[in-house]
């Protein structure tokens, strides 16, 4: 009988001892945990950067164009709106939509508070889909380019603090020569729980911000632009600067306007390194224990093949094959336990999360297959290569000692 087919059949079909049992299957379940918490953790931290990514990007786009006199301030020179300029950005290569927008600060005001505000003005271009998702209460209200509409869209925070709810009339001051005054009535409510839009923006038509600036009829601030897939972002934003803009304008990423935000989300990816180390690290502690037992518990078997012949990379190999099936049931194990969690969360929504210090009120799941291929792969090499070491001990048995061994 061949020696490697003995010692194969020994390894796997062999009682084994109940402290040995209880190793592997304690290999098996750390293996199981680690994997489970990497594509859990990779799941939810991807949930959440997307989501509130989408979010901001939502909220003031992916692109924004202006006067290149324009800074950071909610009130800058206006530019002319150019129809040729607006085809031409829409049909661009990964361009989904445009529209314009101005900005002007004030004061809504009730019978007992007032809350500093960013009105931004909007036009029959605005597409409703992203707010229409986060209100509250209420609705949008309906622009045309015949008269101005005097309906408003606070947020839910901006509410509260007011005392204020839909269909409730709201002044709007303006500070300015002469102190100007506006009455709004509350259309609807959003909540999107980013805070720091919630808190500082409305929405009416822009016709009253350009009224109120004292522009011609065909000016605006900028134009918002929104892409088909926010990674070709930077590529979009290059596109349009380079070839369509004149050069009285300015194209910028909202991440070059805002870089804050994402610097934060990019914090992220170094929870989940960490996390992946972590788990990595247990994974292999827990099979380099198994394997160290399983050849001291089979030394004297050892002693008994290398009398019989068999060199050490066989004998060797051989665990190495044992401990790879006992990983592989971890890995298969892991990601049922992984992916169940993920999906759970996805439709039940369990884990919740504070709204005010994450814009989130649970946690968002989005499952990445590339992602959860790579870190059953890494954990499969890396736990296998680290164990080639403990191996070793292997060549370290002597079969005269080793047949004695007990």
């Amino acid at each position: 009988m061949n020696v490697e087919y003995f010692i194969s059949k020994r390894l796997a079909f062999s009682k084994q001892r109940a402290f040995s049992g209880f190793i592997i299957k304690l290999a098996t379940i750390a293996v199981t945990l680690s994997v489970a918490v990497m594509i859990v953790s990779t799941a939810f931290v991807n949930g959440f950067k997307s989501e509130i990514q989408r979010k901001v990007f939502g909220f003031m786009g992916h692109i924004q164009i202006s006067s290149f006199e324009s800074n950071y301030a909610f009130e800058t020179k206006p530019i002319n709106y150019d129809a040729n300029l607006v085809d031409k950005i829409t049909n661009a290569e990964g361009v989904s939509h445009i529209h314009a927008y101005a900005t002007k600060t004030a004061i809504l005001k009730t019978d007992e508070e007032m809350e500093g505000i960013a009105l931004k003005g909007i036009g029959t271009d605005f597409d409703w889909k992203f707010f229409n998702e986060f209100i509250v209460d209420g609705k949008n209200f309906d622009l045309n380019d015949k008269s101005k509409s005097n309906e408003i869209v606070i947020s839910k925070t901006t509410a509260d603090r007011l005392n204020v709810k839909t269909g409730d009339k709201i002044s709007a001051y303006f500070i300015q020569d002469p102190v100007r005054i506006r009455r709004f009535t509350i259309a609807g409510l959003f909540n999107t729980g980013l805070m720091e839009y919630d808190e500082a923006y409305a929405l009416v038509d822009i016709g009253h911000i350009k009224k109120l600036s004292d522009w011609q009829d065909n000016q605006i601030q900028g134009y918002e632009v929104f892409v088909k897939k926010p990674k070709n972002m930077e590529a979009v934003n290059d596109d349009i600067f380079y070839n369509e803009l004149p050069p009285n304008l300015l194209s910028q990423t909202l991440k070059e306007i805002n870089p804050s935000i994402f610097d934060w989300l990019e914090l992220q990816n170094m929870n989940e390194k960490v996390i992946f180390a972590l788990m990595i690290i247990v994974a292999v502690i827990n099979m380099i224990t198994t394997l160290l037992i399983l050849i001291m518990e089979r030394t004297n078997m050892i002693g008994i093949m290398k009398a019989l012949g068999a060199d050490n990379w066989s004998i060797r190999k051989l665990f190495l094959i044992n401990a790879a099936w006992i990983i592989g049931f971890g890995l298969l194990f892991g990601n049922f336990l992984g992916l169940i969690l993920c999906f759970l969360q996805y439709q039940f929504e369990f884990i919740k999360l504070p709204e005010e210090s994450y814009f989130l009120n649970v946690v968002p799941v989005a499952v990445n297959w590339l992602t959860v291929f790579f870190i059953n792969l890494m954990t499969f090499i890396v736990c296998l290569a680290i164990l080639i070491l403990p191996s070793f001990l292997i060549t370290r048995i002597t079969p005269v000692k080793a047949i004695r061994f007990d």
